[in-house]
Formats: structure tokens, sequence, C-alpha cells
């Protein structure tokens, strides 16, 4: 019967909510042994050290440490003319990316719409 399976299911979601949270804990216990496992006497001489290793760069959304962000390119009128000239003389995408200083996606985008791109069938 259905009510058996929903009671079924709740029985599992507690015993998923009761899994998480061990491991929560256990997680938040071997964090907190780092510092002396490693042989230092605060958790705030072990994050200098950690942040030293890395350089002392933070991550950005993720990405490798140390990386930094490009700043956004601004896509002028002269910039396009340049594309379109790069293009009519045989550049790649990739190429004229490089010469612009932009990102290939914004190239394309650019090609797109100057009418420079075949349209897909």
């Amino acid at each position: 019967m259905v009510t058996d399976k929903i009671k079924q299911l709740a029985q599992y979601e507690d015993k998923v909510a009761q899994l998480r949270k061990t491991i929560e804990d256990r997680l938040r216990r071997e964090l907190a042994s780092l510092p002396e496992k490693y042989g230092f006497d605060s958790t705030q001489a072990f994050i200098a050290a950690v942040k030293q290793a890395s350089g002392g760069k933070r991550s950005a959304r993720g990405g490798a440490l140390g990386k930094k962000r490009r700043k956004r390119a601004k896509i002028t009128p002269e910039m396009k003319q340049k594309l379109k000239s790069l293009v009519e003389h045989g550049k790649t995408g990739t190429e004229i990316a490089k010469i612009l200083g932009i990102s290939l996606p914004s190239v394309q985008n650019i090609k797109k719409e100057l009418g420079l791109v075949k349209a897909r069938k």
C-alpha cells in the first residue's frame, strides 16, 4: 500500500538525517583536531601556516588558488570593426580573442551580431 511506502520513506529520511548529523559532527571534530595533529598550539597559528603555504591567496568562486578574474572587457565599435577586419583576413576566433584581449565567447557573440557566421541548419 501507498501508506506503507510513505512510512518507509519517512524512516529512510530519518536515517539520512541522522547519518548527515553524524558526518557533520565527525567532520567538525576532525577539522578541530588538525592544528594539534600538525603540531600547532592554536587554530590561528595553523590557519596562518595554511595561508602562507598557499601564498596567502584565497580561492575566488571555487577557482584555483591565486587566480584572478579577468576584468570585464569594454566592447567598442572600433573593436567590432577590428574584429571584422581580422575575420576577413582569415584569423581564427582564438587568434582574434588574443589580439583584442577578449574572450572567445565574446568574439563569437560579436561575429554573430555582425552577421559573420553562417546560420546552423
